[in-house]
């Protein structure tokens, strides 16, 4: 598996980036991720992604868009607001988890 350093952060990924040891995540690495596809984190995306994680812990598999938005209560439109154009992708990308089953 690949590793690469992130702002002086060394995390597992794979091709396409994604964190491969889930344990590598932290609010700091969040920050780094979130940086890298041009997002500032704010508390309403720390709320999502701390579901996701969470949602993650309890299912073994990331949410998709639409368990995302239902078990957040984020509406959908604000998802894309959030992480535009790709969210599902985007969030699972930040939230240090793998891309969900679906997403291109």
């Amino acid at each position: 598996m690949p590793v690469t350093t992130l702002d002086g952060h060394q995390v597992h990924v794979d091709a396409e980036g994604f964190l491969t040891d889930l344990s590598e995540w932290d609010d700091e690495l969040a920050t780094v991720l979130a940086t890298q596809i041009g997002l500032t984190l704010t508390d309403e995306h720390r709320a999502v992604l701390r579901f996701l994680r969470d949602d993650f812990a309890q299912r073994g598999e990331t949410a998709t868009l639409r368990r995302a938005s239902a078990g957040s209560g984020v509406p959908v439109k604000d998802l894309f607001r959030l992480f535009p154009q790709k969210p599902a992708k985007k969030m699972a990308y930040v939230a240090g988890l793998p891309k969900p089953v679906g997403c291109v």
